[in-house]
């Protein structure tokens, strides 16, 4: 679902284009309705201008450091859900809108921030990460000082909205801390995954739903179905990526393989294997940590293709995405609704 930014210095319209162009080159996203395309294409150039000049600071280190990821672009898909859901209202594409998809991003590139310095990553998004650039102290300050902005869009939104996104940080937050300390004793492995991943990443997008329904005036029955959907999606793209990390040859996925056995963490095609009675015992041992060695990671990529664990969990997947569908029922027909129907298709339709 890739939305490449604007390169420094685009014009609105050059901007606007380039985003259009880029959605059309969407797999993930389909959206017919030429109206619709652009309508989202301009908002997403607009919301990519407000960003770069919201984490602008007269502090040069400060203002280099928020900068950084802004550039190196993403995904963006907070922000186009956000737009998107703003389309079952009548004010779509309104000041208030817009805002509400910046501060939705901002908010998902602090997390990054944090991320990298928890993981001790080196690289984000094909650039060099700001804790492996400047230092830990530098990456942490600047997603806090993200954090900030995001707070501040927010709060010219009205006090729901504040709310909202404060309990939204409350569950990236908790998430964040279930997932460090892991699951207690008697804890299902596999429902506290699913947990952490719902609070992770699913929690954010579905504010995302919810913010684009709620600031283009939509009726509470859809903002609360677009909040539901945001919600199943964000979990499921996390299972899609946990399949397609196992599943797919390092030349389609753009990175290596096994990222997630080479840091230790056990993702759901995982955990269904080690629950599996009859999984082979060599790959129960080379999940019992981090694998540091190339040849070991595809000897474990290559157990976990064959083990029960990697189709149980697409049947959990195709199963998020039946549900999110059915959240769908509750929005009117139309260009819109098509387009949100076609990520819950590609969530299943990228791991194969």
């Amino acid at each position: 679902m890739s939305v490449s930014s604007p390169p420094p210095g685009a014009g609105p319209a050059a901007a606007r284009d380039g985003a259009v162009e880029d959605l059309r080159a969407t797999v993930g996203l389909q959206i017919e309705d030429e109206q619709l395309l652009r309508a989202i294409a301009g908002g997403l150039a607009e919301v990519e201008t407000m960003l770069r000049d919201v984490v602008k600071s007269d502090v040069q280190a400060v203002h280099d450091a928020a900068l950084h990821l802004v550039e190196a672009g993403g995904k963006r898909f907070r922000p186009l859900f956000t737009l998107l859901s703003s389309q079952f209202g009548p004010k779509q594409g309104s000041e208030h809108v817009l805002i509400a998809a910046a501060a939705v991003e901002l908010v998902h590139l602090a997390t990054l921030y944090h991320d990298d310095v928890m993981d001790e990553a080196t690289m984000r998004r094909g650039a060099e990460s700001v804790n492996a650039r400047w230092d830990n102290t530098v990456a942490i300050l600047t997603g806090d000082f993200l954090f900030a902005h995001a707070s501040r869009l927010v709060a010219d939104l009205g006090t729901d909205a504040a709310r909202i996104i404060a309990e939204t940080f409350g569950e990236l937050v908790t998430g964040q801390m279930r997932e460090t300390v892991g699951p207690g004793p008697g804890d299902d492995p596999v429902e506290h995954y699913l947990t952490v991943i719902a609070q992770k990443t699913g929690s954010l997008i579905a504010t995302s739903g919810r913010f684009g329904g709620m600031m283009s005036g939509a009726e509470e029955e859809h903002i609360q179905a677009l909040r539901r959907f945001g919600d199943i999606v964000g979990t499921a793209f996390q299972i899609s990526d946990d399949i397609i990390d196992i599943a797919s040859p390092s030349a389609e996925l753009g990175k290596a393989q096994g990222t997630d056995l080479r840091e230790g963490v056990r993702t759901l095609p995982m955990l269904y294997a080690l629950a599996d009675p009859d999984t082979d015992p060599r790959l129960i041992e080379l999940l019992a940590g981090p694998i540091t060695e190339d040849a070991l990671v595809a000897e474990a990529l290559e157990l976990l293709r064959r083990s029960s664990g990697l189709e149980r969990a697409r049947v959990t997947l195709s199963d998020y995405a039946s549900r999110a569908r059915s959240e769908l029922a509750a929005l009117p027909a139309s260009p819109a609704r098509n387009a949100c129907e076609s990520v819950a298709d590609y969530m299943v339709a990228r791991t194969h």
